[in-house]
């Protein structure tokens, strides 16, 4: 890639380098979505894009101690981080796939494969984005990290280590590569994982009325959950919280034995509005009085190792965030689509759960999201992102520092 600095915003500069990289920003792209990286195994794929990360000409690439990828360019004092996910949900039967979902197959322009969309999709345009600034001279006092982690099993968890352990440095800004099918989003509702579990007394089925079942006990919770989600509060921006038994396990002696312990876990969506004590009340309270020393809620830990073998133990509570449209990262955002493609949709929101929960919810560091795909494509068989996209956003990831610094520079 070679500079084109004849003017403050070289746009044509910009797309016609982007476009000479095409054929090698897909292949990249076809690479890393080749290597399977489920349930955290991020090592191989991480060695992959640390590879074009220093043919690209990277300052530094490296692992964290959790295990994810970073690649710096630059020592300025102004941070930003373009943080992508590079761990993939499994594939669930394989014969649900009309195709090898890691070799994928391109067809109408799409990439169809595992990851295309969450969220190995934006990795090309991040990593290529950020060494065309560089040479663009879009770097001035700025330090700008490619961070490629792992989100699946815990979102959040990742940037929690890159503020507080490695590299131990908080952000000014933060863009998340989640798909936002090509538009700014700005926040998303927030997320609390609980498990109920009652205690029953285990005796034969065939004289099941010398038992206990704890299966039984759980029944009006159940149903109550399903009847609480119409009810939950609305915020105009994020929406409706949501609640659904997602998952439920059972202890008993065999198949002919009353069960002696049975668990449901919770998937709780929080807008604003809510709090994560109100929302554990409400499970609460549909609990009978008669078994309210026979049940029992909680709050979810996640503590499991990365592949590293690093543990940071973290209660799954996730909060909700929203950055104000007025803002100054959301208006740099829609600046940088505006000038690139004279066009500005609205900004909008995702209905899962980024990396976000941790940058802004918990962090309170200005960041937005901006990537390729549909996020209606996530964790399905039809796991796909737009070929055109994926080139686009190199755009995009290249032009938002420059944009973000002259708007600073003018507050």
């Amino acid at each position: 890639m070679h500079s084109d600095t004849s003017s403050v915003y070289p746009i044509e500069a910009i797309k016609r380098q982007v476009e000479q990289s095409r054929d090698d920003i897909i292949q990249f792209l076809q690479d890393i979505c080749a290597i399977p990286s489920m349930e955290g195994q991020i090592k191989e794929v991480g060695d992959r894009i640390g590879d074009e990360m220093t043919k690209l000409g990277f300052d530094e690439v490296r692992f964290d101690e959790m295990g994810n990828i970073l690649g710096r360019i630059g020592n300025g004092k102004r941070i930003i981080v373009y943080d992508s996910h590079i761990d993939t949900v499994g594939i669930g039967d394989p014969t649900t796939w009309d195709w090898d979902p890691f070799i994928g197959k391109i067809e109408d322009g799409e990439l169809f494969a595992r990851g295309a969309c969450d969220e190995k999709g934006s990795t090309p345009g991040m990593v290529y984005g950020l060494a065309l600034a560089k040479d663009l001279g879009f770097l001035e006092d700025t330090t700008v990290y490619y961070f490629g982690n792992m989100e699946e099993s815990c979102d959040g968890i990742a940037p929690r280590t890159f503020v507080e352990i490695d590299p131990g440095l908080r952000p000014d800004f933060v863009v998340i590569g989640e798909p936002t099918i090509m538009q700014i989003y700005r926040g998303h509702k927030g997320r609390v994982e609980l498990k109920v579990t009652s205690k029953g007394k285990s005796a034969h089925a065939a004289s099941h009325h010398l038992g206990d079942s704890a299966l039984y006990k759980l029944i009006p919770v159940i149903s109550g959950i399903r009847d609480l989600d119409a009810h939950l509060h609305t915020d105009s921006f994020l929406g409706k919280g949501t609640i659904m038994v997602t998952d439920a396990k059972v202890s008993t002696a065999s198949i002919n034995a009353v069960p002696d312990g049975f668990t449901i876990f919770i998937d709780r969506r929080l807008t604003f509005g809510e709090t994560k004590e109100e929302a554990i009340q409400q499970i609460k309270d549909l609990i009978p009085g008669y078994l309210r020393g026979a049940i029992k809620v909680e709050e979810m830990l996640y503590d499991a190792p990365s592949y590293t073998g690093f543990v940071l133990p973290v209660e799954k509570y996730f909060p909700a965030w929203a950055i104000d449209s007025t803002h100054l990262i959301v208006q740099s955002g829609q600046e940088t689509i505006r000038r690139l493609w004279s066009n500005v949709h609205p900004t909008g929101k995702w209905s899962f759960s980024t990396n976000g929960t941790y940058w802004a919810g918990v962090a309170g560091i200005p960041s937005i999201g901006f990537g390729p795909g549909d996020e209606r494509y996530a964790h399905t068989v039809e796991d796909r992102v737009s070929l055109n996209e994926v080139v686009d956003a190199v755009k995009f990831y290249t032009l938002f520092p420059k944009v973000l610094s002259e708007k600073i520079l003018k507050e």
